[in-house]
């Protein structure tokens, strides 16, 4: 049965659509069998994993929580692992998914896959709206990539309300992993002083932050650009070797929570 991850903030512009296909890419290279879902209605989790959105996919999310196929139709091969696309079209859902489940329609929808993967993750939209809920009813922990700004650290404490909100209703078990700081330049003032105010945040709401940040560098926002994941992009580049540690990180703390189930 898949381990599924969600990476979200309530905040855009934080590195997390780059972070998910860092990690589908990471986990992949470890031999995991891995799917990543785009539920942004961006669509640029695909794109960043290398898969033409335009003519290697015939179907997306969308169709699959409209009811109108199973997930498995929805598969694409990117190379690295597997990935359900998203497209414009799913900014909809907020007022076509009506239905009764509508929170929890993507996780029956992974039901019928989870025992051919390892690992599930999942791309979420900036918004808090019925995609995002939908990504948290189905996952099992939640990785919230925060940029070293201080606009952030306003996000940060926005989300530790919705997951409260969340594990009392949908999903009791939903596990917060971690706090990973992307553009993080340790030579700056600001990054020092939103790193101890992050410290001081994960502490009160019970969070840990990664002991790995993604340092600031060209190379992370170019790979997405050229459709590749950072380690085919720029795989000796400060970000690689960051996001590489950070893979080896989720699998260490997702080691010691199953230990202790």
């Amino acid at each position: 049965m898949a381990v599924t991850i969600v990476l979200t903030n309530q905040k855009g512009g934080v590195g997390k659509t780059t972070t998910t296909a860092a990690l589908a890419a990471g986990l992949a290279a470890r031999e995991k069998k891995v799917l990543a879902v785009d539920l942004d209605p961006q669509g640029n989790l695909g794109f960043s994993l290398g898969l033409d959105i335009d003519t290697d996919s015939a179907s997306t999310i969308y169709e699959v929580l409209k009811n109108r196929i199973p997930l498995s139709h929805a598969l694409c091969s990117a190379g690295v692992c597997d990935v359900v696309p998203s497209n414009i079209l799913l900014s909809q859902a907020e007022i076509e998914l009506q239905t009764a489940n509508r929170v929890t329609l993507l996780k029956e929808s992974l039901d019928e896959v989870a025992q051919d993967y390892d690992f599930v993750v999942i791309d979420t939209p900036p918004s808090l709206n019925i995609l995002r809920m939908n990504a948290y009813a189905a996952s099992d922990y939640l990785v919230i990539p925060m940029a070293a700004e201080i606009l952030s650290l306003v996000g940060l404490i926005q989300l530790q309300e919705t997951v409260a909100g969340v594990r009392s209703s949908v999903n009791p078990q939903l596990e917060v992993l971690g706090i990973l700081l992307t553009k993080y330049n340790r030579r700056t003032r600001l990054a020092k002083d939103v790193l101890e105010m992050a410290e001081t945040v994960a502490a009160q709401t019970q969070t840990a932050l990664f002991d790995t940040k993604i340092r600031a560098g060209v190379a992370a926002a170019e790979a997405p650009a050229h459709g590749e994941n950072i380690f085919e992009y720029a795989p000796r580049s400060n970000p690689a070797k960051d996001y590489e540690c950070f893979v080896s990180e989720v699998l260490e703390r997702i080691g010691r929570q199953e230990k202790h189930l």
